[in-house]
């Protein structure tokens, strides 16, 4: 079969399974194939289920339809057609491993079994039947999978007794450690203001609480990781998790001065670690006038300052 005919298929199937316009496209078309391993020599009735990553999709899509993508553009898959894919439950997220990060360069997707066999029937006589019966159950499915996603959340119990998750992996591991175990010892009575999360959805933001410290900002991509406020000594925690990337060095340090610059609070710059292993991977970078503080040694800091220990210094 030609390779135009084989998209417009890709592409009926889509709005068959009732994905929205933005979605009714040919990146999108391309990603149901990739998932499926259907090339224009093979039928769907050939449809497997490979785990692939979204590169891998791309050179794929180069390799079999001759289509080239951007490096560029590998977001504009994962953001407008493998999330949706996600979402209405055409595939599985990581299905190998549930709790791999989300910003993984390992993360791969899997075509859902029940879909699979849906789609192995395209072309017959019988695919229209099996479709409905299909998406008589699809809700169903869909509430099963993202049931055991919640399940594979990281939870973080707060002062207040509120309790917010975190996407699963190390980071968000990390970042637990310091909201539960940091904060209790070294930010007692502090109120927490911004929690990243790579899900971006389960983070958690006090707007009004930074407002109030003239702090206003329009990119939470700027943000450290965890930020805590100690209102009995107005200091302003800025803490980085550090399991792959990111401590405070020196152009961290000089970032985030300037993003807090109108804070009325003492800032404090703090770089947390899982354990010292991590942490000397990044000895050399680490920032003067800043704190360490690791997961595996809780109750003891590593202050790279001077004059003081914990606390904001006068820029």
């Amino acid at each position: 079969m030609s390779k135009e005919n084989r998209i417009k298929e890709a592409l009926e199937i889509l709005v068959d399974l009732g994905l929205p316009r933005a979605q009714q496209n040919d990146r999108s078309a391309y990603c149901l194939l990739a998932l499926l391993n259907i090339t224009p020599d093979k039928n769907w009735s050939d449809g497997k289920a490979p785990l692939v990553g979204i590169t891998p999709i791309m050179d794929w899509t180069k390799e079999h339809y001759e289509i080239v993508y951007a490096p560029n553009t590998r977001e504009t898959f994962r953001r407008q057609s493998m999330h949706q894919f996600i979402e209405a439950g055409i595939c599985l997220y990581n299905p190998d491993k549930p709790d791999r990060p989300v910003n993984s360069p390992k993360a791969v997707y899997q075509v859902e079994p029940e879909l699979l066999k849906v789609l192995k029937t395209y072309g017959t006589q019988s695919y229209k039947a099996i479709l409905q019966t299909y998406k008589s159950t699809r809700k169903t499915l869909i509430e099963q999978y993202a049931k055991v996603r919640d399940m594979e959340m990281i939870p973080i119990a707060l002062n207040n007794g509120e309790t917010i998750t975190l996407s699963p992996g190390e980071h968000s591991e990390l970042i637990k450690a310091i909201v539960e175990d940091f904060g209790s010892r070294y930010a007692s009575g502090g109120e927490l203001l911004y929690v990243g999360d790579t899900g971006s959805k389960h983070g958690y933001f006090d707007t009004e609480l930074l407002k109030n410290l003239g702090i206003i900002l329009d990119n939470h991509g700027k943000l450290p990781d965890v930020v805590i406020y100690i209102r009995e000594k107005n200091w302003l925690l800025l803490i980085e998790s550090v399991t792959s990337h990111g401590p405070v060095d020196s152009k961290r340090h000089a970032e985030l001065s300037t993003l807090f610059k109108k804070c009325t609070a003492g800032l404090v710059y703090v770089s947390a670690f899982p354990n010292r292993k991590v942490f000397m991977k990044y000895l050399d970078v680490i920032a003067w006038e800043s704190e360490i503080w690791l997961a595996s040694d809780p109750t003891h800091m590593i202050h790279f300052n001077g004059t003081r220990f914990l606390g904001p210094y006068e820029n």
